[in-house]
């Protein structure tokens, strides 16, 4: 038995609905009745960074990060292939300088998304520290 398991079925178009567990959720190419794919992966990878950087934070003795917002931007290729993701993060807690670059490769080695796409398209991230 596979450890996740998805149903997606179409009744007509192009959108679909997938079952994830007990979770129904909406996705069309054509944004009509949900994200596209390109928007939806963009997205997951975002909610599996956020929580990936409070377990950074915590590992590095911040269990306080307060709020903490990933601005994702993806680019398109002509047959709309993505070819690129940014991940701007705010953080309200103010962390130093030194511990940015290790904040966000932690997040790394721990993001399931991240570990799971090809290596040219993880996100090039910018971390606003003190934003809120």
């Amino acid at each position: 038995m596979s450890d996740i398991q998805t149903t997606t079925v179409s009744e007509d178009g192009f959108g679909s609905t997938s079952q994830v567990g007990e979770f129904d959720m909406a996705i069309d190419p054509l944004d009509e009745t949900g994200p596209n794919p390109n928007a939806a992966l963009v997205a997951t990878y975002a909610s599996c960074f956020l929580p990936a950087l409070r377990v950074a934070g915590q590992q590095m003795g911040h269990d306080d990060l307060g709020t903490i917002q990933i601005d994702a931007d993806a680019d398109l290729d002509e047959d709309d292939d993505l070819t690129g993701i940014r991940f701007t993060i705010h953080v309200e807690a103010d962390l130093a300088e030194d511990e940015i670059d290790e904040f966000v490769e932690r997040g790394e080695d721990i993001c399931h998304v991240h570990s799971a796409l090809r290596e040219g398209l993880h996100a090039e991230i910018t971390v606003n520290a003190g934003a809120f």
